[in-house]
């Protein structure tokens, strides 16, 4: 065969053949290439779902054990449920009212707001350590047995800090627990327990917590004392100001009353606890 045959038709035919083959080729490279992305994001999907799944089922399972704890010491105190309910409801229209303000923007995020809402039912934790004697008096309490009841609180965040320690690791929940358990009885002006800190040396959850937690104990019946007006309990709010409770929680707090009457409506306690509270013994506010 000459160079001429071969440059005119053997040539271009092993040219064509070998672009034919490359083009083959690069055709079954990509649509392999298709293919493996096809599923790797239909493995994506799908981890993402198993993810979803299995956080909404911890959460679910952490959530059930925080209102199981928590109506387990309300038993104990003697209490329906529905004042931890009633409490983290206020709690989170406080913090949604003040998630404007310069002083507590940086804090009450909307993770930290929904922390703050699972953590406040455990405020009395630590009311399991209190002896049934103390919890159930319906009178006035003694000076010992008053700083046996002030114990709860330090009882409280002590057992969450035992159970951080078994943990091994820092937990955002944990962390907000203890801080509303410990400092719920702190006062404004220093004047609280366990520790008598003072103005913004309170953590804004406990703040939060204390307001909430002094208006539900006032409205509500007890062993020890009648349920409170709305207005009464408003009243005593506003005469704690700058004293007992942060002035800017207490305005955030008159800027939400009909969100605090709703709450209070929403999950009132449909049957009255033991009628002993026309005494006109000593209101004994301790939430």
């Amino acid at each position: 065969m000459t160079y001429q045959a071969v440059t005119t038709f053997v040539l271009p035919t092993g040219i064509g053949w070998w672009r034919e083959y490359v083009l083959r080729k690069e055709y079954s490279t990509r649509t392999t290439l298709q293919a493996a992305r096809d599923f790797l994001k239909h493995q994506n999907v799908l981890l993402e779902a198993e993810v979803k799944r299995r956080t909404h089922e911890l959460l679910a399972s952490q959530d059930a054990a925080i209102l199981t704890i928590a109506a387990l010491v309300e038993t104990r105190d003697n209490e329906t449920g529905n004042h931890i309910r009633r409490t983290q409801h206020y709690v989170r229209v406080l913090a949604r009212q003040l998630q404007t303000h310069p002083r507590f923007a940086d804090y009450l995020t909307e993770h930290q707001i929904d922390i703050l809402f699972k953590s406040a039912p455990l405020h009395d934790i630590g009311k399991i350590g209190i002896p049934d004697s103390i919890l159930h008096k319906p009178g006035r309490l003694g000076v010992e047995e008053m700083e046996m009841m002030k114990t709860h609180t330090s009882l409280g965040a002590n057992a969450i800090q035992e159970a951080e320690n078994q943990l091994g690791v820092k937990v955002g929940f944990l962390a907000c627990v203890h801080e509303i358990a410990l400092g719920h009885h702190e006062k404004w002006d220093g004047t609280g327990y366990p520790r008598g800190l003072s103005g913004t040396d309170i953590p804004i959850s406990a703040r939060l917590m204390a307001l909430a937690d002094v208006y539900d104990a006032l409205i509500s019946h007890r062993v020890y004392k009648p349920a409170m007006s709305h207005g009464q309990a408003a009243t005593i709010i506003i005469g704690g100001k700058g004293t007992q409770f942060d002035p800017d929680v207490v305005d955030a707090f008159l800027a939400v009353q009909d969100g605090f009457r709703q709450v209070a409506d929403r999950y009132a306690d449909r049957e009255p606890l033991t009628a002993c509270a026309e005494t006109g013994k000593s209101v004994r506010c301790e939430g």
